[in-house]
This record gives structure tokens, sequence and C-alpha cells, in this order.
């Protein structure tokens, strides 16, 4: 819980289908639990966080998820007209502009414009005020897209700072960047598993962020890990056995055995190449009931305690 509870902005992304939708609800659940006032941002028009937590359907206005818990579709239209009306603060005005077939057509069509219209909305609500001048929330979670997405909504505010000319769009852009760039108030929350390939996409995932994007990794989280059943002399004796196609019994629990011993070895083997990268891990287990229930989610919730 140290590497999230003081930072504001946590955007969490990873290979597709390792679970960091998963993870964002437990991590959501684990804040809320310390008192600390959430906000979950998705993007995507099939959400299944809500699920997750038990809750209706996100759709694109803030609602409340659970205690302490509030969650938000992120719409591109739609958080382009809310900067809008922010920025010249006349809806009637920002109705004309946006509704307008040639703006339309050009907001569509202008590189990374969507990306940052998304990326831009979960940050503001990372620095948004209530009226008595507190924060609104304490965290703001985005559940980003899988990994090559997410690392290009990264780099759209860092382009925005170095290519777009001195106005408003570049100072609000400048300061996204600049929160991003803080370990203190930011991070990135990678999420894997112990598998060959989302290692291998962890492991570039994790040098662009350090080394073209210089952003701060706030932990790196594997999941869905088997609990160990074999020592490694156990493992080492029935490496000595091939596959057995023998259709007996105790063919049939050999060859699931050996099975087993050969993706403990694989998935010890990743956790080796991942630690090697020198960033707090944090592993849950794999839940053989699934991780798919607001109680799956509450109990992988209690491993970000500590």
């Amino acid at each position: 819980m140290p590497a999230f509870a003081p930072r504001r902005f946590l955007f969490i992304t990873g290979k597709g289908g390792v679970g960091k939708t998963t993870v964002t609800a437990a991590l959501a659940h684990a804040l809320a639990a310390r008192g600390l006032r959430v906000l979950v941002t998705v993007c995507g028009a099939k959400e299944r966080l809500s699920a997750l937590l038990g809750a209706p359907p996100l759709d694109s206005a803030i609602s409340v998820l659970a205690t302490n818990i509030w969650g938000v579709r992120l719409v591109s239209e739609v958080a382009l007209r809310e900067y809008g009306t922010l920025k010249l603060k006349n809806r009637v005005l920002v109705d004309a502009i946006f509704d307008s077939k040639y703006v339309s057509g050009f907001l569509s069509g202008t590189p990374g414009l969507k990306e940052w219209s998304l990326l831009g909305k979960a940050w503001y609500h990372a620095i948004e005020e209530g009226p008595d001048g507190r924060p609104r929330f304490d965290v703001v979670l985005f559940d980003a897209p899988a990994t090559g997405h997410g690392l290009d909504m990264l780099r759209v505010p860092k382009v925005i700072v170095d290519i777009a000319p001195p106005g408003v769009l570049r100072s609000d852009a400048e300061r996204a960047w600049e929160m991003f760039r803080d370990p203190v108030r930011s991070g990135v929350v990678v999420v894997t598993l112990p598998e060959e390939m989302p290692t291998n996409e962890t492991l570039e995932l994790c040098s662009a962020l350090r080394s073209e994007l210089t952003l701060p990794i706030a932990e790196l989280v594997v999941n869905a890990l088997l609990p160990p059943l074999f020592s490694e002399a156990e493992a080492s004796e029935l490496s000595r056995f091939a596959p057995l196609h023998e259709a007996t019994p105790a063919h049939e629990v050999l060859n699931s055995a050996f099975r087993r011993a050969t993706r403990q070895r694989i998935q010890n083997e990743c956790l080796a190449r991942l630690g090697g990268l020198g960033i707090p891990i944090r592993e849950l287990e794999l839940l053989l009931d699934g991780a798919v229930t607001p109680d799956a989610v509450a109990l992988l919730a209690t491993r970000f305690a500590v």
C-alpha cells in the first residue's frame, strides 16, 4: 500500500487479458477501505469494472459504485465538450461549436486528440477541487487500454508539450505531464501474468516507460500466480518423464503432474526475469473459482493492505 496511498493519479496498464481491470477494482476497494475517496475511470463502451464492484454499468456521468468509490466511463466527445465548457464558460457557445460538422470533422481527424481528451479528463479529476477548496477525490485510478494503446496515450501530453504553440491546450498538457512524471503524485501500475508472452511484453513496456517517457512505475502486479506444489527435487524428478500417451489413470495423473511442474518452472523463470527490473512486485494468487465477482475482488483487495 505505501506504493499507492500517497499518489493522486495511478495509470493501470498491461497486456490484454492479464486482469488489469480486476486489479483496478481490487486496488480501488483497498484504497477506499482506508477511507480514501477513489474515482475509477475507464475507457471503451464495454466496461466490466462496475460488475466487479457489484454496481450498475458506468456511463459518462460520475456515479457511486461503492462506499468511497466513484466511477465514470470516459467518452471522447463528452470530455471535449466538458473541456470546452470549462475553458469558455459558455455552454451555448460550446454547443454551437461542437455541433458544427466542420469542427466535428476536425476534432475526429486530429491525431492524439481523442487520447488526450480521455487522459486529460482523468487528470482533471485528480486535481479537481470541491466548493470548500479540498480535493474532490483523494486518488484517481485510470483503467487504461492495453500496452500498445496505453503507451500511445501516455505519449500524447509529451507530444503536445513538445510541438503545440503556447496556449490553453499546451498549458494544461504541461501541468498534466509534470504531474505524471512526479513519483510523489503519480505512478504507472503494470499488470502482468507469470507467462512467457506477457512477461516479454511487460519487459518492453517497463523499458519504454523508463527510458522513453521517464515515468515512475509505482508497482508491478503479477496476477494469477499458482501456489507452489512441487519442490525443486520433485520437479526435477518429474522432468525425467516425457508426456505419456497411455490412457490409464496412473499415466493421466503423471501427465497432469508433469504439466503442473512445467508451468511452475515457467512461472518461476518469469518471476526471476521480472525481478531483474528492480521494481516492487506484488503477487496475486490465482483464484480457482475465478476473479469475476465482488467477493473475489474483495479477497484480492486484502493483498493490497500492506
